[in-house]
C-alpha cells in the first residue's frame, strides 16, 4: 500500500482545522451540559434564553393534585426516564377570568399545574465560585388567578442580576383553599383548606432539594411575591411548616394581617363552603365532588346565586396553627431579614371610578359612619383642609384599607422581634399609562412588578421613559442585592452604587425609601395614620363597608 504524502503547509492546515472543530464540540459539549440538568425526579433540559440566561420550565415540583388527590396536600413529583423537556410553561391552575392585564403563555389551565421555572445565568452549573442566590416568587391573583407564565414575571432579566430566579405555580380558588369537615376528618391532623399554600411549600422543599444543581444556594433562599403572594410569604413566615426552608422575605403590597383578605377560622370556613357547595353542586359528598371534572367544578365554583364564597388560606390548626398576627405577636415566625412596602395609589381606583368625589364634608361624615365616637380622631390623621386634598386623602384611605395597612402591620410585627434587619419602601412611580392602566391611576396595584423583574418593554402600549428603566435597574439591584447580603445597599464592594436605603425601626426614625424618577429615603409622614388603625383593632374597617 503506498504510502499517503502530505506537506507541510496541508498538515498545518489539516492541524487547524482539527483543533477548531475540537474546540467547536467542546463549547457545544459545554453549553449541551449547562442545559441538562439532572433532578431527584430525572433530568431536565432547558434553552438558552436571553442575555445568556439558560431558562428552565414547566418543571413538576408534586404530582398532579387530581381524581382522589384532590383537597389533598400535595404529593411528591413522580419520577420519570431518560430527558424531559423543559422548554415550555406548564398549564396554568384553574381559574376565571377575572383580570383583563394577566396575559399567559402556556398551553392553557388544568388542574394538573403543579410546576416550576427556574432561570440562571450562564455558567452557573459550572461555577466553581460560590453558588448562587436564590429568588423564588409568588404570583399575586387574590389566590383565585394568576399563572407563571404572565410576560410581567418573566425571571430571565432579573437573573441577569446574578440571581437565580424561581416561580411555581399554586392552586387557587375552590381547588386550592375549599374546607370542608369531612376533609378535615380524613387528614390525619384534622386540617382542611391551605392547599395551595403547601403547594408553595412543597415548591420550596423542592428547590431546597435541587437547586444547587441548577447553581443556586439551598441556604440563601429569598421568597418574594405580590399581593396575595405577599399574604403567601407573611404566612409562610408563620407557618411551622415552612420553617428553615427560607433565609428572607420580600413582601410586595400585602400581609396576612387583613380585614378585607382576612383569614377565617376552620370550622366558620367549613360551615359556608359545605353550605355553597350544596347549592352550587347539589351534593356534599367528597367522592361526588371529587368525581366532577375540573371544568364543572370552576364552573359551579362560578355560580353567583348559590352565593360564592371567598376562597382564601384558613386558620386550619396544621398549616396555620392559629391566626398569622397571633403567631407573629407571640414571636413564633421566622425571624430572617424582610423588605417589604407598598404603592402610593393602591386604592385610587375605586375612589377615582366612583361618581360622586370625595369632599371634606363627604369625609366627615364617613368617619362618623365608620368610626364612631373616634370620628374626629381619625379626622385629625385623615385630615382635609380643602375639596382636593379630600380626594387625596380619601385614595390613600382606601389604600391604608385595602393593603397598606396589613403590610405596615407585617413590618412593625418583624421589627418587634429585633432580631434581623427589616426595610421599608413606597412605590411612587405614576404609571404612564397603558390599555388596561390610565396615567390618571397613578402608582396602581401591580405597577411595581414590571419594574422588579426588568420587564417594562413586556407590558403593551405602555410609552416609557428613560427615568423608568432607571428606576427598574435600580429596583432590581436593590431587590437582588438584599437577596445576597440582606441589606438592600449591597456591601462596601458593590459594583452599583445606590441611593442609600436606612433600616426601618424607631433609632431611624422609621425610614421609608421611596421609589421614583429621583429615589431617596424619608421617616414616614403617616405614621400616625397607621397607629390609629392598629389602636382600633387588626380588624381594621373598610371604607366599602
Amino acid at each position: 500500500m503506498p504510502a499517503i504524502y502530505m506537506s507541510k503547509k496541508s498538515f498545518r492546515l489539516l492541524s487547524y482545522v482539527l483543533v477548531v472543530l475540537f474546540v467547536a464540540s467542546t463549547s457545544w459539549a459545554a453549553q449541551a451540559d449547562d442545559l441538562t440538568v439532572k433532578t431527584h425526579q430525572g433530568k431536565v433540559q432547558g434553552k438558552a434564553s436571553a442575555g445568556g440566561v439558560r431558562a428552565f420550565l414547566g418543571v413538576p415540583f408534586a404530582a398532579p393534585p387530581v381524581g382522589a388527590l384532590r383537597w389533598k396536600a400535595p404529593a411528591p413529583a413522580l419520577k420519570w426516564k431518560g430527558t424531559r423537556e423543559a422548554i415550555s410553561f406548564g398549564y396554568h391552575c384553574m381559574q376565571p377570568t377575572l383580570y383583563a392585564d394577566m396575559i399567559f403563555r402556556d398551553p392553557g389551565q388544568s388542574e394538573d399545574c403543579l410546576t416550576l421555572n427556574i432561570w440562571t445565568p450562564e455558567g452557573a452549573k459550572q461555577a466553581k465560585q460560590k453558588k448562587l442566590p436564590v429568588m423564588v416568587w409568588i404570583y399575586g391573583g387574590g389566590f383565585l388567578a394568576g399563572g407563571t407564565s404572565e410576560p410581567r414575571q418573566d425571571g430571565a432579566a432579573l437573573a441577569q442580576n446574578g440571581v437565580v430566579v424561581v416561580s411555581m405555580n399554586y392552586r387557587l380558588g375552590i381547588f386550592g383553599f375549599f374546607v370542608d369537615h369531612d376533609l378535615a376528618a380524613e387528614n390525619e391532623h384534622h386540617a382542611a383548606g391551605n392547599y395551595g399554600l403547601m403547594d408553595q411549600a412543597a415548591a420550596l422543599g423542592w428547590v431546597r432539594e435541587n437547586i444547587k444543581s441548577f447553581g443556586g444556594d439551598p441556604d440563601n433562599i429569598t421568597l418574594f411575591g405580590e399581593s396575595a403572594g405577599s399574604f403567601s410569604v407573611s404566612a409562610q413566615m408563620a407557618s411551622p411548616l415552612a420553617k428553615g426552608m427560607f433565609a428572607k422575605a420580600i413582601g410586595e403590597s400585602g400581609g396576612a394581617f387583613s380585614r378585607t383578605l382576612a383569614f377565617p377560622m376552620l370550622e366558620d370556613a367549613a360551615k359556608i363552603d359545605v353550605a355553597f357547595a350544596g347549592k352550587a353542586f347539589d351534593t356534599t359528598s367528597l367522592a361526588s365532588l371529587r368525581a366532577l371534572s375540573a371544568e364543572q367544578v370552576l364552573e359551579g365554583a362560578s355560580r353567583k346565586d348559590a352565593g360564592v364564597p371567598r376562597f382564601v388560606p384558613d386558620i386550619d390548626g396544621y398549616f396555620l396553627p392559629e391566626n398569622v398576627s397571633a403567631i407573629y405577636a407571640e414571636g413564633k415566625q421566622a425571624k430572617i431579614p424582610l423588605l417589604a412596602g407598598w404603592n402610593k395609589d393602591e386604592g385610587s381606583g375605586s375612589v377615582l371610578a366612583a361618581k360622586q368625589k370625595p369632599t371634606v364634608e363627604s369625609l366627615r361624615i364617613m368617619a362618623a359612619q365608620i368610626f364612631g365616637e373616634r370620628a374626629d380622631e381619625a379626622l385629625r390623621v385623615y385630615a382635609a383642609a380643602n375639596d382636593e386634598e379630600a380626594l387625596r386623602v380619601a385614595e390613600d384611605y382606601a389604600g391604608d384599607t385595602f393593603i397598606a395597612y396589613s403590610t405596615w402591620a407585617w413590618l412593625e410585627a418583624q421589627v418587634k422581634t429585633g432580631e434581623a434587619p427589616v426595610y421599608r419602601y413606597r412605590f411612587d412611580r405614576g404609571s404612564p399609562g397603558d390599555p388596561n392602566h390610565p396615567a390618571s391611576s397613578g402608582a396602581f396595584h401591580s405597577d411595581d412588578i414590571e419594574y422588579v423583574f426588568g420587564n417594562l418593554d413586556l407590558r403593551k402600549g405602555a410609552a416609557w421613559t428613560p427615568e423608568d428603566y432607571k428606576l427598574s435597574k435600580l429596583m432590581q439591584t436593590y431587590w437582588t442585592n438584599f437577596a445576597k447580603t440582606n441589606d438592600p445597599n449591597g456591601t462596601k464592594d458593590s459594583t452599583t452604587p445606590v441611593p442609600a436605603w436606612p433600616k426601618y425601626d424607631a433609632s431611624g426614625q422609621w425610614q421609608v425609601m421611596h421609589l421614583d424618577s429621583e429615589s431617596t429615603a424619608r421617616p414616614d409622614q403617616h405614621r400616625d395614620r397607621y397607629l390609629f388603625l392598629q389602636s382600633i383593632g387588626d380588624q381594621v374597617p373598610n371604607a366599602s363597608e
